[in-house]
């Protein structure tokens, strides 16, 4: 089976690097027609509605600074989809139109916990169609320096995540998860961006990160929390880098069945990553899966009790 929404979800907040407002509404797709972003303030100035469509997969990703940055063959563009993409991959939605009325989705707290629960309290409609995955069949890999990223053959979706940063509060840290049964609500939802004060100091200087506040990012300063409340959990940074994986990994155009293994990975790697599985002659086959394989998908199974745990 297939999922979509049961109605159209709105989301009001503010462009990271602009900081002007935004307006984005999730609405429910037809069977097979996967994820769609929708630049509705440019809808009026194209001859053609589709020239503001940009489809939700791999090859519409361009180089861009801290997020993922999608263009379609018109130009057109749409900023920082990996939070909304990685909510709609844990909860198992396939078919969505993303509707955004800037050039930012909004990034609300830094995590992805406010789409999940929004998304989830409206609910979610089955649909009647095949699930369908991107099997992973032979591992392939990318490295630059000492950052890897890579993508091997496994019977549900893993991720397997390392970083190490010179900032004693982040430091080096390490999960790996499962994504079956909810565990992409529970164990990484509530986890937000992260950046050291410098850094943001440096974008500040040349017109980025103009909306982010120690509300809707987790900033440090060597050994020292910036953001109130300090870290939701103590290794909240890697968990966020797993959230990012997971929004990026749906830009593959499906669920994928196989373990993505991190270590100082980013957004730009994960997407070169699945570039290069796409030009793997043998690497990857979409398949059609029985009931016992959808039901190790993420999403299956969610109910709001495992947003309660993140609560």
């Amino acid at each position: 089976m297939q999922t979509t929404l049961v109605k159209p979800v709105i989301f009001d907040g503010v462009g990271l690097h602009s900081g002007a407002p935004v307006r984005m509404v999730v609405s429910p797709a037809r069977v097979n027609a996967g994820i769609t972003f929708v630049r509705s303030d440019v809808a009026a100035d194209v001859a053609d509605d589709r020239a503001c469509e940009i489809a939700a997969r791999w090859d519409h990703v361009v180089p861009s600074q801290l997020c993922t940055l999608m263009r379609n063959e018109d130009g057109v563009t749409l900023s920082t989809v990996e939070h909304i993409m990685a909510a709609l991959a844990g909860l198992g939605v396939n078919n969505a139109v993303v509707s955004v009325d800037g050039p930012e989705v909004p990034i609300l707290d830094g995590s992805a916990a406010p789409f999940v629960e929004k998304l989830l309290s409206s609910g979610l409609a089955q649909q009647d169609g095949p699930a369908r995955v991107l099997k992973v069949l032979k591992p392939v890999v990318i490295e630059q320096g000492d950052a890897v990223a890579r993508l091997e053959p496994a019977d549900t979706m893993e991720i397997d995540f390392h970083i190490d940063f010179d900032d004693a509060a982040i430091g080096v840290q390490g999960k790996r998860l499962s994504m079956a049964n909810g565990a992409f609500v529970r164990e990484l939802s509530d986890c937000r961006t992260f950046c050291r004060k410098s850094d943001v100091d440096v974008m500040r200087q040349n017109g980025l990160a103009l909306g982010g506040t120690f509300e809707n990012a987790v900033v440090v300063d060597g050994d020292a929390v910036l953001s109130p409340g300090g870290l939701r959990r103590d290794d909240e940074p890697v968990r966020h880098k797993m959230l990012d994986a997971l929004g990026d990994l749906y830009l593959a155009g499906a669920p994928v069945l196989g373990r993505y293994v991190g270590q100082k990975a980013g957004h730009a790697m994960t997407n070169a990553l699945l570039r290069k599985l796409f030009a793997t002659k043998g690497a990857w086959a979409f398949v059609t899966v029985d009931a016992k394989t959808a039901a190790r998908l993420p999403g299956a199974g969610v109910t709001r009790s495992d947003l309660a745990v993140c609560a």
